[in-house]
């Protein structure tokens, strides 16, 4: 199906808004989050020729489509830890090994991160805690710890966000996630559960508290309108014990206290998550974003939709429809059988990013796509 090419006039960022405010709206909002095969491609010099002097918002605005992450696409800090006096931190970078040591009364907590050329960025190669000693270093550390919001930087978003799209970004992960993402790794988190579970308790207790006046300062700004639980949950690392003992009451109380001061709230599920369905329409979000259906995920979207109710779903389309191994045809139709399932509770998208290789002008397809229903109506 051929699209012609129509101007767009639509305001994405009511748009987005009316969405999660349980308005119907006439259009469907395409939101994908293009940052990585922006990024990837810039960095190697093999971006189209044509975006290779824009910024990835101006290809935001090329392609007719919404950003969501003003982090991803600005480059701007949305939330950073700032640390008491009494926290010592030393860093020290070698080829491509970067070491990082925070002194605390308990001892050093040492962390090691490699360079990777594929991404671009550091990952971590040896997590630093792995005993009942080093927890208690770093429930001291979390004592210490308070996080900033940057309104000042939301700010700017906003200004270059108008119409479109609502300005997001990203809360810091549950103390399960954080632990299991950033300082202990899976394997040292299930072994901490099973042989010192109450001192792994205490140290999600003291990384929750230490989010006490960031969502305080949050709520106080009274600008922020919608926020993502940026936890990454996947059944595999979080299986249902762990994410019904640990990650939902985090939500629960956190997600709460958002939505009493009117902000709308969605959480990033991406990966294996059928074991995790029966929790779906229970959580207390207004969205579920990057659930990935088959054939790149494990579910069926008929399962999505069983299991998530009337919340709304962000993304939705695999990404591997965006690579050359998929035509467009298919593309097309897992699109059109998507928004026939989910719209009007749905900010499409692809779950959960768009793949460095993929093809771009697959993009502004579904983009058209999108702009040609607003047109003829849904």
């Amino acid at each position: 199906m051929k699209h012609r090419k129509i101007q767009q006039v639509i305001n994405k960022q009511k748009v987005n808004l009316r969405i999660f405010e349980g308005e119907k709206v006439s259009t469907v909002l395409f939101q994908p989050r293009i940052y990585y095969w922006y990024n990837w491609n810039k960095i190697r010099g093999s971006l189209p020729e044509k975006y290779r002097k824009k910024s990835m918002i101006e290809v935001y605005d090329d392609l007719q489509i919404s950003p969501r992450y003003f982090p991803e696409v600005l480059g701007l800090v949305d939330v950073k830890a700032i640390y008491s006096k009494k926290v010592k931190i030393k860093e020290e970078v070698k080829a491509d090994t970067r070491i990082t040591v925070i002194y605390t009364p308990n001892g050093e907590i040492i962390k090691e991160e490699k360079w990777s050329f594929t991404n671009y960025d550091w990952r971590i190669s040896r997590y630093p805690i792995k005993n009942p000693e080093d927890v208690e270093k770093l429930i001291w550390l979390f004592e210490n710890t308070e996080w900033l919001f940057l309104k000042e930087n939301f700010e700017d978003a906003s200004r270059i966000f108008r119409n479109k799209g609502e300005p997001q970004f990203f809360l810091p992960r549950s103390g399960y996630q954080t632990l299991f993402i950033d300082w202990m790794g899976l394997e040292n988190l299930i072994y901490g559960l099973a042989d010192f579970s109450e001192k792994i308790e205490q140290l999600i207790k003291a990384i929750n508290k230490s989010y006490d006046s960031l969502y305080e300062n949050i709520i106080s700004y009274g600008k922020v309108k919608i926020i993502n639980f940026g936890e990454n949950i996947d059944a595999n690392v979080a299986p249902p014990q762990y994410f019904e003992k640990y990650c939902i009451p985090f939500y629960e109380e956190r997600a709460n206290q958002l939505k009493k001061a009117g902000i709308y709230t969605h959480i990033h599920i991406d990966g294996s998550f059928k074991p995790l369905l029966k929790y779906l329409k229970g959580l207390p979000f207004d969205g579920l974003e990057a659930l990935t259906p088959l054939p790149q995920g494990d579910v069926t979207l008929e399962e999505i939709k069983e299991a998530i109710g009337e919340k709304i779903l962000l993304d939705g389309i695999p990404a591997i429809f965006f690579l050359p191994n998929y035509s467009l045809e298919k593309l097309q139709e897992f699109v059109e059988r998507l928004i026939k399932i989910f719209y009007p509770k749905l900010i499409l998208g692809v779950s959960d990013e768009l793949p460095p290789p993929a093809n771009i002008e697959r993009v502004r397809y579904i983009s058209q796509y999108c702009i040609n229903l607003d047109k003829v109506g849904l």
